[in-house]
């Protein structure tokens, strides 16, 4: 192919249908956080049985995620995809019939959990590596904003669906939209760059093309990659910090956020719009995170971005929680979000070369879905006990300083680094 003929790489809309996939499936993981009100109203059920839920679908959502990364690898990217948007649409259809707190925690907590762990930040980072050669901080700090971005896109439309009291139709829209994906993903999500006469984005004109060997199936492959991270201080480093940066962002502000406001008056769909102001900031403060870390320290990046968020998390609970308030915590909060996650994927891909960065990021992204339950079931158990959520944000903030404080005090630095 010459210049004069070059088009659209098609790595460009593999990442849009990938966009779209992550966009849906953080959109799943932040309904239950709408539905929590209507869930206490129609059955009668605490915060704390919904929170329970909420808590399961979290963690399943992150022990798929290294099992995903090597299914990816010995299956394909695609049919990973197919399978995880079937399971979520499937199960939250079928949740419009629940009556019992048995039902929502197999439909929203199990089954939930498993489908959108085929869909999460391990997918960004399968699709990062295998088809872009250079930008993958850049393309990955967009993949990883696509979380923020399903708060921006869906909290108000859930929200305005459940303000009348009424959870069927949050969980029929959310259905619907997993459904609709599928035929994207099976028309324009080819395995390898090969498949459409191209390489990897950015690869160099006489690095090796043509078609690559499919590794043998290996079901112990996951198990096998932890064995050997786990024999490393740097894994347990990004596995020990995410656990905190889960905790203190969709365990937490996600599922909590909405009652918080609710306890002060503020009503479900402005609580929503605040959410959806976090994740247009944090859609640009990610993007740029990528940016920054195809620049600069990872560790350094990730030191700022937790003391920060430690830092806002502990002032929430003392503000008055009027509308200009409210507003500096969500764009101070919402540029850091999850901002950590390109800095997190790079130092794995560097410290786990040759494939396994993505399944060793898939262990660490286990302890930040880890992190996100404890918060998600503690904050509601807080809430219960106590009559606030002080208690709970307090303390998340003081763990991300902590975090903070690992990386400064030189862990995971740079020189114990292998090439990537």
């Amino acid at each position: 192919m010459t210049a004069r003929r070059r088009h659209l790489h098609p790595a460009f809309l593999v990442t849009a249908v990938t966009f779209l996939a992550l966009l849906f499936s953080a959109g799943l993981r932040s309904a239950p956080g709408v539905m929590m009100l209507p869930l206490e109203l129609h059955f009668g059920w605490s915060r704390a049985t919904i929170s329970f839920t909420a808590g399961v679908g979290i963690l399943f959502y992150g022990l798929v995620g290294p099992f995903a990364a090597a299914f990816m690898m010995t299956f394909g990217i695609r049919r990973t995809m197919l399978c995880g948007l079937a399971v979520m649409a499937a199960a939250t259809f079928a949740s419009q019939w629940m009556t019992a707190p048995w039902q929502f925690l197999l439909s929203w907590g199990v089954l939930s959990g498993l489908g959108s762990g085929a869909v999460a930040s391990v997918l960004g980072a399968a699709v990062v590596d295998r088809w872009f050669a250079t930008r993958q901080g850049l393309v990955m700090g967009m993949l990883s904003a696509s979380t923020a971005t399903g708060a921006l896109v869906f909290l108000p439309v859930l929200a305005w669906l459940s303000s009348a009291g009424a959870w069927q139709p949050v969980a029929l829209a959310v259905s619907l939209g997993c459904a609709a994906l599928i035929p994207a993903v099976a028309l324009f999500v080819p395995e390898h760059p090969e498949e459409r006469g191209a390489r990897r984005f950015g690869e160099m004109a006489d690095a090796p093309a043509g078609p690559r060997k499919k590794p043998a199936p290996n079901p112990w492959l996951a198990l096998q990659t932890l064995a050997r991270a786990s024999r490393d201080r740097t894994f347990w480093t990004l596995a020990g910090t995410f656990f905190v940066c889960g905790l203190t962002t969709n365990g937490l502000v996600g599922t909590h956020m909405i009652p918080l406001c609710s306890d002060h008056g503020i009503a479900p769909v402005a609580a929503a719009g605040l959410l959806s102001m976090m994740g247009f900031f944090d859609l640009i403060g990610t993007t740029l995170s990528g940016w920054l870390t195809d620049r600069y320290n990872p560790r350094r990046l990730l030191a700022v971005y937790y003391g920060f968020r430690g830092l806002s998390l502990i002032v929430l609970p003392f503000l008055d929680f009027r509308a200009a308030s409210l507003a500096v915590f969500a764009v101070f909060y919402g540029l850091d979000w999850i901002a950590t996650v390109p800095p997190t994927v790079k130092l794995a891909n560097q410290r786990f070369p040759g494939g396994e960065g993505a399944i060793v990021f898939g262990w660490v992204l286990v302890a930040h879905q880890m992190g996100a339950a404890v918060a998600a079931f503690g904050a509601g158990a807080v809430r219960e006990f106590t009559g606030s959520y002080t208690a709970a944000f307090v303390g998340a903030g003081v763990m991300a300083i902590a975090a903070s404080l690992v990386f400064i005090a030189g862990l995971g630095k740079p020189a114990r680094l292998r090439a990537a």
